[in-house]
C-alpha cells in the first residue's frame, strides 16, 4: 500500500511542475520579404457636401420660440392656449419662418 500512495503522490507533483513550466515559445521572427512590408494605399472619394436644409432665419426663429416656450409664454393657435411641449414650439417656429418666406422644408405628410 505504501508504493500506491508513494505513486500517487508523485503524480501530483509531476502535474504541478507541469502547470508551472512554460511549454510553448514564440518565435519573434519578422519577414524580410519587400513585397509583403509595403502597405497598400487606401484611396477614397470626397465626401459631398450636404446642403443646408434650414436657413439662419428660420434657425432664428425656432430660437424665439424655444425662449418663449422656456419662459411659459409661449402660445399657440386662436384660443392662445400655452405649449405644452418642446416638439410644438419649434413646430410653431418652423411655421412662422414658413410665413416669413425663410428656407424651411415642406411638412411632413
Amino acid at each position: 500500500m505504501a508504493t500506491k500512495t508513494a505513486t500517487r503522490n508523485k503524480r501530483k507533483t509531476d502535474s504541478t511542475r507541469k502547470s508551472t513550466k512554460s511549454t510553448t515559445t514564440h518565435s519573434t521572427k519578422k519577414s524580410t520579404n519587400a513585397a509583403t512590408s509595403v502597405k497598400k494605399r487606401i484611396t477614397t472619394t470626397p465626401k459631398k457636401r450636404a446642403t443646408t436644409k434650414y436657413s439662419t432665419a428660420s434657425a432664428n426663429e425656432v430660437k424665439k420660440e424655444m425662449r418663449k416656450f422656456k419662459k411659459g409664454t409661449a402660445k399657440s393657435g386662436k384660443g392662445e392656449t400655452p405649449v405644452k411641449s418642446r416638439k410644438q414650439a419649434i413646430a410653431i417656429g418652423l411655421s412662422k419662418a414658413r410665413a416669413k418666406g425663410a428656407k424651411v422644408p415642406k411638412k411632413r405628410a
